[in-house]
């Protein structure tokens, strides 16, 4: 007689959620699996914040669809933990349950200003512009000149991109149609990424930094006092080819002007 499956329940059904259900049906125990999720649609971050521009980053999506399509495999949209199902519910039914929700909101900085109009978190910003449905009536004002974006990685990186890249460009995306029609309007000309600490800590990606470099009516500059590293940065570096790149991307920056009319991008 073959082993009954055992039933699991994995609530939310982003990248997390989907490896934990890719490993059990590796695992070649018989399993069964629900995937319990929040929004109507699956995939999470792959969905909600890879940003629309680079569409090959959301390539994993081709893995997941391929579990979703196992008949192991069995999905569940729009429904809440607490609200339509209850953690007593889910262990009167399952034999296992995995909880893989992720954030489910920004990190504050707990500075004074935080709350004032005009500061958002970068997380409603590429909601936004992602389409999900929890900030589809977000507001941004895009009628000021300059904006100031906090933070040296890679989601600093996107929203100074989305921010300064060809509304043509853009609208061969997949981005939300309302962020496009406000980003159509947008008068924002010059953005600041601030960070903590110096360039030789920044956590963004090199291609992510470069590409900067390669954007049409985009002049992306940086100031050379900000690259004269003192010996902790210079040891922060030493071993670390990507940080190293970055550093030689950010001084070929500063060696250049900006162009007569272009958006500009300040590191």
């Amino acid at each position: 007689m073959a082993a009954r499956a055992a039933r699991v329940a994995i609530v939310g059904a982003g990248p997390a959620g989907f490896f934990a259900a890719e490993a059990l049906l590796k695992s070649g125990d018989p399993v069964a699996i629900d995937l319990i999720n929040r929004l109507p649609a699956p995939y999470g971050l792959v969905r909600d914040g890879v940003a629309p521009d680079h569409q090959a980053i959301k390539s994993v999506a081709r893995v997941f669809a391929r579990i979703l399509a196992r008949d192991e495999v069995r999905y569940f949209g729009n429904v809440t933990l607490g609200e339509d199902i209850t953690v007593d519910q889910l262990r009167a039914r399952y034999d296992q349950i995995v909880y893989a929700v992720g954030a489910q909101s920004d990190r504050r900085l707990g500075i004074p200003g935080e709350d004032l109009a005009g500061s958002h978190a970068a997380f409603h910003f590429v909601a936004w512009y992602n389409a999900h449905p929890d900030f589809r009536d977000a507001e941004f004002d895009l009628g000021c000149e300059d904006v100031v974006v906090i933070g040296n990685g890679n989601v600093a990186i996107d929203v100074a991109r989305i921010l300064v890249l060809s509304r043509d460009k853009l609208a061969t995306t997949d981005i939300a149609d309302h962020a496009l029609a406000d980003l159509r309007r947008s008068r924002v000309r010059r953005v600041t990424l601030l960070g903590r600490r110096g360039p030789a800590q920044a956590s963004f990606t090199n291609p992510e930094l470069r590409e900067f470099g390669r954007l049409e009516g985009v002049s992306a500059v940086a100031d050379d006092l900000e690259l004269d590293l003192d010996a902790a940065s210079e040891a922060a570096i030493e071993d670390d080819a990507v940080k190293t790149r970055n550093i030689a991307t950010l001084r070929g920056y500063a060696e250049s002007a900006p162009h007569d009319g272009d958006r500009v991008v300040r590191f």
